[in-house]
């Protein structure tokens, strides 16, 4: 660094006042940013109705460090997970839960899984889950769609419209 302050001394570089060339970002409002960022694809009814539960079995491997699905079956870092579907939050009495998530109430519907999946920092801010979420609507659909599967396959599914 001292190196480079002193050769700034003695050289004294000049810059030009323009561009030499101008490079099109395109530019988009902030606001078209955010809602292109929205843009999430199909809802969550269609995505849900064409889901594969093996594939969402196959997502649930990056779950099944930190969770269980089995009944009955212990928790681990987080809470067993079998028949999350319309369960409320926080409700496995054997386990911790973040107050952020206790606060937030209500039962674990689709909307709030997927949400939750997507992101969990963004949905619940304060809660002890740090997985970083998965991007993907369809790896989502197909996670819930096993979830489904596990005690709660009666639940009926939002609509596809």
């Amino acid at each position: 660094m001292v190196i480079n302050e002193i050769a700034t001394l003695a050289i004294h570089p000049t810059y030009p006042e323009e561009t030499a060339y101008a490079i099109d970002t395109g530019d988009v409002a902030s606001s078209e940013v955010a809602s292109n960022d929205e843009v999430a694809g199909p809802p969550l009814g269609v995505l849900l109705a064409s889901a594969d539960v093996a594939k969402g079995e196959k997502v649930f491997k990056k779950c099944g460090s930190c969770h269980t699905v089995e009944e009955g079956g212990a928790n681990k870092i987080g809470p067993n997970l079998h028949g999350i579907l319309n369960r409320d939050k926080g409700a496995v009495g054997d386990f911790s839960y973040s107050s952020a998530l206790v606060e937030k109430g209500g039962a674990w519907g689709y909307e709030d899984l997927d949400l939750f999946l997507k992101k969990p920092t963004t949905y619940i801010k304060g809660t002890k889950m740090s997985f970083a979420g998965l991007k993907k609507p369809q790896d989502r659909a197909d996670l819930i769609a096993y979830l489904r599967t596990l005690g709660k396959s009666d639940v009926p599914l939002p609509p596809a419209e």
